[in-house]
Parts: structure tokens; sequence; C-alpha cells
């Protein structure tokens, strides 16, 4: 069993990423330290009547009514019950586990002042895979998801564990645990900050990394079946363009190529490639560029205070301030950044996929059918990837500059980053459909090659591994069966890793 990874110091979103999909989460004893110290500020602030945006005061364009020490906890009880108004289809279970991930590293930060119990609660539902019920649609920002999980550990809402569905008091009992009631600042707290965006953020990046090795091997099968040419993803003249992506992108084909029989057979046949190949170390090395600045910016995110408002000082000299850092901005901007990176990726693949099939200029039999005119092969699978290419180029519009008013001109600039994480995540699912068509394909390419030729060794190892999951292809059952046996291989631990190789 994988050690468990401990709320130190802030968390990744490689560290994000692993607890959402199954790995166990502790809080250090400095976390708890600093999670019990902010509490004892929000304790003071209470205690002496200083005033602090939804501690003692309503939300929204209610912040400066005045809220009485006996309604305070009322108030954070009536914030999640109220604010949980999301709706549409739930979240995953790998999403709800990283934005509850994502809300314990934020409080572990030390300035948010929810009580240890609270957090202890969270992290008891989470290492127990009890998710709360999460609707994935209503959000502007991050308050109607938060709020369905702070539905759980109140005793509402709705929960699941495996595929039975739980009451949150039920999910709660089943702990040994009692519906909180919540104190001062809690409430707000539990719906407030980034997390959402950020646990979700991470998840688009773990794939987002998976997906763009696996487009790498895509492109090296579909180059060989193509006849294209073995020197251009050479080091030197690759390196006269500076970029990071690039390189490790060229480094990869080569690898995936080197020594091919098959392009040895075809050196020197042709000037230059189209750019669908021969622009692959371009392409796909600047969206991996873009994906190691989306990276940078989501672990920075992890490390910031996200509370509005946060707390800091100390029991005797309470400090509250009220800025405006549950604002999303930086993640709208990188998700909507990242969504544009995965969907050239995936957009660059059909044109490959387009090339394999057309019978015009791939030298091999149409549409890679075998028996033409009766079978239609992958005729029709080339469509499904055009039209993914195209739904991925509506998602991929901005969100971070949907704006729109909230609450009576209080809140009136919104930077939409929970849905742009939530779209980015829809552009990546396309993109593993699409590769995953480009993979059959390129495997159906080289069983119709007029020539016996041998394949570069790694380019063979995955055909081979492709061919002991899914047989060539006939007509002989529906197209979408082989694609969703692709993708499982593709999902597969054994075949896919974080790094360059896939296999």
């Amino acid at each position: 069993m994988r050690e468990p990874i401990s709320v130190d110091g802030p968390l990744s979103w490689r560290n994000i990423a692993s607890i959402a999909e199954g790995a166990r989460l502790d809080l250090s004893a400095p976390a708890r330290q600093r999670i019990a110290h902010a509490r004892g500020i929000v304790d003071s602030l209470v205690g002496r009547g200083i005033r602090g945006y939804g501690i003692n005061t309503g939300v929204g364009a209610l912040c400066d009514v005045i809220i009485s020490r006996e309604n305070q906890r009322t108030l954070s009880r009536n914030i999640i019950l109220s604010h949980a108004c999301g709706v549409g289809d739930p979240l995953g279970r790998v999403e709800t586990r990283a934005v509850m991930t994502a809300q314990i590293a934020n409080f572990a930060h030390g300035y948010s002042g929810v009580r240890t119990e609270t957090v202890e609660t969270l992290l008891a539902l989470l290492d127990a895979d009890i998710m709360p019920v999460v609707p994935s649609r209503g959000s502007v920002g991050y308050l109607t998801h938060a709020a369905a999980i702070g539905l759980v550990l109140i005793g509402h809402g709705s929960a699941m564990q495996g595929t039975e569905k739980l009451s949150g008091g039920e999910a709660l009992a089943r702990l040994g645990l009692t519906p909180l009631q919540l104190e001062a600042k809690e409430g707000l707290s539990l719906v407030n900050g980034t997390p959402c965006a950020t646990g979700l953020a991470a998840l688009a990046l773990a794939r987002t990394e998976r997906l763009f090795a696996w487009a790498d091997a895509a492109a090296a099968m579909t180059y060989e079946n193509l006849g294209s040419q073995a020197n251009v993803f050479a080091a030197w003249p690759l390196g006269l363009r500076q970029s990071p992506g690039l390189s490790a992108v060229g480094a990869g084909l080569r690898d995936w190529l080197a020594e091919s029989p098959m392009l040895a057979d075809t050196a020197g046949t042709r000037t230059q490639d189209p750019l669908s190949l021969r622009a692959v170390p371009q392409v796909h090395g600047a969206a991996r560029d873009a994906f190691g600045q989306v990276a940078e910016i989501v672990d920075r995110e992890l490390a910031s205070v996200t509370d509005n408002p946060a707390v800091a000082g100390s029991p005797e000299a309470p400090e509250v301030h009220s800025q405006a850092h549950a604002v999303g901005a930086a993640l709208g901007l990188a998700m909507d950044s990242l969504a544009v990176a995965v969907a050239e990726v995936a957009a660059i693949s059909e044109r490959r996929i387009d090339r394999l099939v057309n019978p015009l200029v791939s030298g091999l039999p149409a549409f890679l059918a075998g028996d033409g005119g009766v079978s239609s092969g992958y005729m029709i699978a080339q469509y499904t990837a055009a039209a993914l290419v195209a739904e991925n180029r509506r998602l991929a519009a901005p969100a971070s500059l949907d704006g729109g008013i909230t609450s009576a001109l209080q809140e009136d600039i919104l930077t939409h980053a929970t849905p742009a994480a939530w779209k980015a995540l829809a552009v990546v699912d396309n993109l593993e459909l699409i590769l995953a068509i480009e993979l059959l394909a390129a495997a159906q390419a080289y069983d119709l090659q007029p020539q016996v030729r041998g394949k570069a060794q790694r380019t063979a190892a995955l055909y081979r591994r492709i061919r002991s999951a899914i047989p060539a292809y006939r007509d002989d059952r529906p197209m979408s069966e082989d694609f969703d046996r692709m993708r499982r291989l593709m999902q597969d631990p054994a075949d896919s890793t974080a790094g360059r190789n896939p296999l």
C-alpha cells in the first residue's frame, strides 16, 4: 500500500490527482496546529465583536448587515443550505475527491478559521471513500459545488459509497459521526475559495500529461505508416527553435522511430512531409510548453490562501482581512489556455487520421478497409474525430471572459474558474477519444501495408499491445466498442505513465 500523502507544506497538483485516484491523505501535526490557531483567532474576533465578513455580517450584498452572536451559527448553516443550488449530473467520484482534497489543503494553510473537527470530518469522508453528491452545473465560481459537500457535513444532502446512495446523516453515521453544528465563519469558509477549480484543474493536468505522451506515440505510428522522411526530427535543426516542449517531443519521436526499416525504405522520396506530420514537434511541443505554464499556475494556487476573509495575528491580537483571494482569475485563464492547447493536439491528430484513411495520400486501401465498397472501414471513424474536433473548438471559447453580475452589484465581475476547469476536462475527454481512433487506425494501417517491412522497436511493441487487446477491424462489430477498448488500454497504469513512454 502506498504511503499516505501528508498535508504539511502546500500540496502539488500531482498530489491532488493522486489522492483523487485513491491515495490516502493525512494532516500533519503542524497543519493541525495551524488550523487550530486560526480557529482561536476567529473565536477571539467573535468574542471581541470585531467586524468580519461572513463571521458576524451577512454575505454578498448583505455584507453590511451585522449578525448577532446568537445568530452566527444559524448564518453558517444557512449559507450551506442556501448556496446548495447546483443542478445537473453529479461530479464523478474522482472529481469530488479532487475538490475535497483541495479544500482540506486550503484550510491547512491556517488562515480560514474552520475548526479541526470540520476538517477531520472531510478527511474521514475522503478516507472512507464516501463522496458527497455534487451537482456539476450552476456555478459561476465555486459556491454551489462546495455547498453540496458542506451539506453532508451538517447531515443534509446525499453521498455515494460505491454504488450505494446515502443521506448525509447516514453517511456520517457510517463513520460513527454526528452532523456538525457549524460555528461562526465555518459556513462561509466551506463554500469559499478556489478548491473546486483547483481540484478539477489538477485532474485536467494529470489526464493531459498522460494523453500528451499517447499523442506522441500515435503520431509516431502514423508517421511511420505514411512513408514519411526519417530525419525531420533530428536534434540539431529542431534546436534552432527555442522550446523545451519541442525538444522533448523531438527526442521522444526519435526514440519511437529509431532504426525504423519502414522509414529507411522511404527516405528521400519526398522533399518534405505535410504539416500534420512534419510539424508534430512544433505543435505537440507548444502544447507541452503551455501545459508547463498552467501547471506552475495551479501549483501556485495550491500554495496560496484563497479564503475570504483571511484571519491572521493571534487570539490576543486578532486580524481579519477582506481581500478578493477567492476570485480565481488566474485559474480561469490557465484552464482556458489548457483547453486551447489540448484542442490543438486533438486537431492535428484528426488531420493525421484523415491522411491515414484517404487513399489519395496514404498509398493504402481506401478508409483502411480490406474489402473496399463492401466495407467502410475507418471512413466514419474519421467523421467522429472531425465532430469531436469541432466540439472542442466550441468548448475552447474562453470561460474566463463570460463575466456576469451577481449579488445586487456587489459581485460584479466573475471569472468562471470552475466552469473553465470543467470544460477543459471535456476537451481532454475528447482528445482521448480522438487519439484512440488514431491509434486504432494506425494499427490497421500496419496490417494493410503493401509490403511486409519491419517497424521501429517501440512502435512494433505498441502495435502488438494494441492487437493483443483489439483485433483488426473488418466491419464485423460496432466500431465504438473498439474505441472503448482502446481507451481502457490507454487508461491502464501498466500501459501509461506520467512520463514520455506509454508502455
